[in-house]
């Protein structure tokens, strides 16, 4: 079934788990998403990052929509860091159940406006809207981009931001950085941080750059008051190693001999991700909800 993200999040803020948003670049990493939640039984966000956005077409867009709404087990469309008024709305116009509106690198009263028109346009169609303050690192080891020094996020500023814009979601920079981290960097994930945000608003939490952090600090963020961590580059990372090593001992060619065990790779830490979560077998929380399904609705 297909949600918006604050119906998915409402019910694992009530349940305290969070919920894996996972990047899909193409049909291999989207049967290793949707067929991996189905498996674990796991609540589950397909993320399009704009790079993404840009190289998929409108149709693949109807096939996420189509796959994922015809099952069972609950899932979101999401824009991830939505660069333009623009994108937004071509992603609402292709069926998109959420969308993010990255105003981080903005002065902060322009990223209140940008992400409260995005804010008024989204909701007249049922989609939910994710914000973000403060500047997610860059480790240099993906396309996703970020800036080489974070800045942290101002909890007071939080409060104010929510209250202006009525996000659904909000992303926090509170250390994390986009990508693997390099043998001689540590990630930097203020846990105080977080505990303080969530002592003030009551919006649900997101965490990007979820990937490569010590799975203590995550897990210890997501039992503080956590709702959504993103994940791309650990998934990758794992479905392309194991593509590298076939490619490199067989002269294979046939797509249906190469990618099979690639998938299983991406899945492997899909799994991995969703039991760190504690999401895994949570999907049968959405069985009684009120909320129709988006394919239904739209």
């Amino acid at each position: 079934m297909l949600l918006n993200m604050k119906e998915l999040l409402k019910v694992a803020k009530e349940n305290r788990f969070a919920v894996g948003a996972f990047n899909v670049a193409d049909s291999n990493f989207l049967r290793a998403v949707v067929e991996e939640a189905e498996e674990s039984n796991s609540p589950a966000i397909i993320a399009i990052h704009p790079d993404e956005f840009e190289f998929l077409t409108d149709e693949f867009f109807a096939y996420v929509r189509e796959r994922a709404g015809n099952s069972s087990t609950p899932f979101v469309l999401h824009l991830d860091h939505g660069a333009s008024l623009d994108q937004v709305v071509r992603a609402i116009r292709a069926g998109f159940t959420s969308v993010m509106i990255d105003g981080s690198l903005l002065p902060y009263d322009e990223n209140v406006e940008k992400t409260r028109k995005v804010v008024e346009i989204a909701h007249m169609v049922n989609v939910s809207v994710e914000g973000e303050l403060g500047t997610i690192g860059d480790t240099g080891t993906t396309v996703e981009g970020g800036v080489s020094e974070i800045t942290y996020v101002d909890p007071e500023d939080v409060e104010d931001f929510i209250a202006k814009t009525d996000v659904d979601t909000l992303a926090v920079a509170v250390g994390t950085a986009h990508g693997i981290y390099p043998k001689d960097v540590k990630p930097k994930l203020q846990l105080e941080l977080i505990e303080d945000i969530v002592n003030r608003v009551d919006t649900p939490l997101v965490l990007h750059g979820g990937s490569s952090n010590p799975d203590k600090e995550v897990a210890r963020a997501v039992k503080i008051g956590i709702q959504k961590v993103n994940i791309s580059s650990d998934m990758k990372f794992a479905f392309y190693k194991k593509a590298r090593e076939i490619l490199s001992t067989t002269e294979l060619w046939d797509p249906n001999a190469i990618f099979p065990e690639c998938i299983d790779a991406a899945r492997d830490v899909i799994r991995y991700k969703m039991d760190l979560f504690e999401s895994t077998n949570k999907a049968g929380l959405y069985s009684g909800s009120e909320s129709k399904s988006l394919l239904e609705t739209r």
